[in-house]
């Protein structure tokens, strides 16, 4: 007998209208894989990047799709194979590419942890791409230390604002970018300067970085080469970095994108559940106005993370 659940779908590429709540048939589950029942999922700027059509010659999609990169909510089945989990346990998770937004979705088991147990299931939705994409690039890509000072642009949005606290956890000099009225939010998190990226030039507060985070891309990463020291990094998250800009001043640049892993993420879970890590909300839509939750990451300045509830 077939099931049925609610999901967003996007038939052709274009804008936030492109987006339609639907009826469709639930997914099958494999034996490597897990039902999740969503609570909540999250905007994140690669799904709007993946509806508007930006990412078709890298990541080509069969129409129609369902967007949505990372989940929380509760398992409703598991695949033969899948062990160390149980139906009704909550869980949250970077499942892939697609397919969060929707009241069910499945995902492999390798790439969910347990939901801290201090955060609800709608906050949960707003933390696995985001978290990862910074412990991914301050540790992996960036090799942050104790000690090193680290330039974080677009410090506010929501993987900024967990880049500032896992780089305060690490023990680093933090310096960051945000617009005026994020400069004593993005402060709280941990930076020890906040600058206005609107009012003054980052270069004159900024200078012998061992790290630059750039999660803004264009003219900001440009002249991110200049507050380098010799044999420091630029990670990116939008833009793949001049190498000619980075042997010029003796730094490196790259890029990278995020990859699902349920270890870490449970890495993570445990430094929310201690309260060292926390996720701001920046406002939360129904299922069928996802559309709207789409447009309001995509007029930026967003503090923390859009958040769409499943289950509403």
């Amino acid at each position: 007998m077939e099931k049925f659940m609610k999901a967003i779908r996007v038939a052709a590429y274009g804008g936030p209208e492109s987006l339609e709540l639907q009826d469709i048939e639930e997914p099958p589950v494999g034996d490597d894989e897990v039902l999740i029942d969503v609570a909540s999922t999250s905007v994140n700027p690669v799904d709007w990047k993946i509806v508007t059509g930006m990412m078709k010659g890298f990541i080509p999609l069969p129409l129609p799709f369902t967007p949505g990169v990372d989940v929380a909510g509760t398992v409703a089945a598991l695949g033969r194979n899948v062990t160390g989990l149980a139906v009704g346990a909550e869980v949250f998770g970077f499942i892939g590419i697609t397919g969060g937004y929707a009241t069910r979705a499945v995902s492999s088991a390798d790439r969910l942890a347990l939901k801290p147990r201090n955060v609800s299931l709608l906050e949960a939705g707003g933390i696995p791409a985001t978290a990862l994409t910074a412990w991914q690039a301050l540790h992996e890509h960036g090799g942050l230390r104790a000690g090193q000072r680290i330039l974080i642009h677009g410090a506010a949005g929501g993987v900024g604002s967990v880049a500032v606290q896992l780089a305060r956890i690490a023990g680093a000099e933090i310096i960051a970018t945000a617009s005026a009225r994020n400069l004593e939010y993005v402060k709280s998190l941990g930076a020890s300067t906040v600058i206005d990226y609107a009012a003054n030039d980052f270069e004159r507060n900024a200078s012998n970085v061992d790290i630059v985070l750039d999660l803004v891309g264009g003219d900001t990463q440009t002249r991110s080469w200049s507050v380098l020291r010799r044999g420091g990094t630029l990670v990116s998250t939008v833009s793949l970095p001049d190498a000619s800009r980075g042997a010029d001043v003796g730094a490196i640049g790259k890029r990278f994108a995020t990859r699902p892993d349920g270890e870490q993420l449970s890495v993570l879970a445990s430094l929310y559940e201690s309260g060292q890590l926390r996720t701001e909300i920046d406002s939360v839509y129904p299922l069928v106005r996802a559309g709207e939750a789409l447009a309001k990451s995509m007029a930026g300045h967003v503090r923390g993370k859009v958040i769409i509830q499943a289950n509403s």
